[in-house]
């Protein structure tokens, strides 16, 4: 038995001078990497969106939707457009005063003093009307049309000669 220090710890949290060995400073290394389960690449360039969000698809029909009639109706420019999960109901207080009128997929909020006209599309109602994308791309653009043209007051067909054709 060799006796020529003090007794060291085995407890690797112990101070420097009762330690078995000086830690080291660098940086700390990598885990192991058990079963193949490390770090993985990206799956895709970063240019390209892995997965966007129901409500960001929703968002960018309604987006294509408005710069279509844009280009015909450049007075548009000055009108927000807005995409909300769902609309608002009227009766906060109980199921008595509920209505039976059907759930509205759109709706105008005409400008006031200060604030700009708003047309709203109510995403949820419309998803749930449709089946596949391409169904759900007419849809949104016969409401934003709608929209549109109450907002104009004129017909959707004016608003948009296609309306209705698709």
């Amino acid at each position: 038995m060799d006796s020529s220090g003090p007794p060291r710890s085995p407890d690797p949290h112990a101070p420097e001078s009762q330690a078995a060995e000086p830690r080291p400073t660098g940086p700390r290394p990598r885990r192991r990497d058990r079963h193949g389960r490390g770090m993985r690449g990206p799956v895709a360039p970063p240019q390209v969106p892995l997965s966007a969000s129901r409500a960001e698809v929703f968002g960018d029909l309604v987006q294509d939707s408005v710069e279509r009639l844009e280009r015909r109706w450049p007075q548009l420019a000055e009108v927000d457009f807005l995409v909300l999960d769902v609309p608002r109901t009227a009766a906060a207080d109980g199921p008595e005063e509920w209505s039976d009128e059907p759930v509205p997929l759109g709706g105008v909020v005409p400008a006031e003093e200060g604030r700009p006209a708003c047309v709203v599309v109510y995403r949820r109602p419309v998803e749930i009307r449709t089946k596949s994308r391409d169904e759900r791309a007419l849809l949104v653009h016969e409401v934003v049309v709608e929209q549109v043209a109450e907002l104009l007051g004129l017909a959707p067909e004016s608003v948009d000669p296609r309306y209705g054709q698709d």
